[in-house]
């Protein structure tokens, strides 16, 4: 007897959606080279304003993310920083084109998607702009909500923080109820989730995690946490409503969004 084959999940549906979208390993693959820029030059830029060595400045950066969301919260709330001296500073690249990564067709399955579009990221507003110029896809949102839009007057704030969502939600006049969320971060998805968003977990950006018995490295994202709706390797399955393609090829996204620019 043959086994019983599990329930392909329907697509997201709804009335008025709106999508908000992560930035990074979300609507482009930022572990290829991005991610590492970042982390080294924030580490850096640790190293020279607080005067200490290397590893105690990876150590803030990464506990800094860990707790506070970013680690610009942890650096303005605990030292004698410039948040956005250190936003400039980190977010900066001059080779930004030939850094990013993106799936093939990245405009047509952004514009193909009904109702509105946000990007809500902990970047900040001028590197997410420049990421979505060179992406070819900036004028398909309707706004980008960055890291300098989550204050308010206690100070800084960062996704997974609840109450910056609902003022963020607020000032673009969206009812919690009609967002999704596309993002690659568990813990944000998780901690909106409870404010009744629907959630969607993308892992095809991902890096993979090596094995210890040196057989080929696995792929992120097995399983589906139950505050996910649903679980996508590609963008492309926001479209069709079908299980998530693999990413086939790793070209640059600027020869990629000049060829299927709508």
């Amino acid at each position: 007897m043959r086994p019983e084959r599990k329930k392909r999940r329907p697509p997201i549906e709804a009335g008025s959606p709106v999508w908000l979208f992560d930035l990074d390993n979300t609507l482009h693959r930022a572990s290829h080279a991005i991610f590492p820029a970042i982390n080294s030059a924030m580490t850096q830029y640790i190293i020279d304003a607080l005067q200490v060595e290397h590893e105690e400045a990876d150590w803030l950066r990464v506990s800094y993310t860990q707790r506070y969301g970013a680690t610009l919260l942890g650096l303005a709330r605990h030292h004698p920083v410039d948040p956005h001296d250190f936003l400039k500073v980190v977010h900066t690249f001059p080779d930004l084109r030939t850094m990013l990564r993106c799936e093939r067709g990245l405009a047509r399955l952004i514009a193909a998607l009904p109702g509105r579009k946000m990007v809500l990221t902990n970047g900040p507003q001028a590197y997410a702009h420049a990421v979505l110029a060179e992406l070819r896809i900036e004028r398909l949102f309707e706004r980008v909500i960055a890291v300098e839009h989550m204050r308010d007057r206690r100070g800084w704030r960062a996704k997974p923080d609840p109450a910056m969502l609902r003022k963020a939600m607020r000032d673009a006049n969206v009812r919690l109820a009609d967002a999704i969320l596309v993002e690659d971060t568990r813990g944000h998805l998780k901690s909106y989730k409870r404010l009744g968003l629907r959630t969607v977990w993308i892992v095809g950006h991902l890096p993979r995690r090596a094995r210890a018995d040196g057989r080929p490295a696995q792929l992120p994202g097995t399983g589906r946490p139950h505050y996910v709706d649903w679980r996508i390797r590609s963008l492309k399955s926001l479209r069709l409503g079908n299980r998530s393609a693999r990413l086939k090829g790793r070209q640059t996204c600027s020869r990629s969004a000049s060829m299927t620019r709508p």
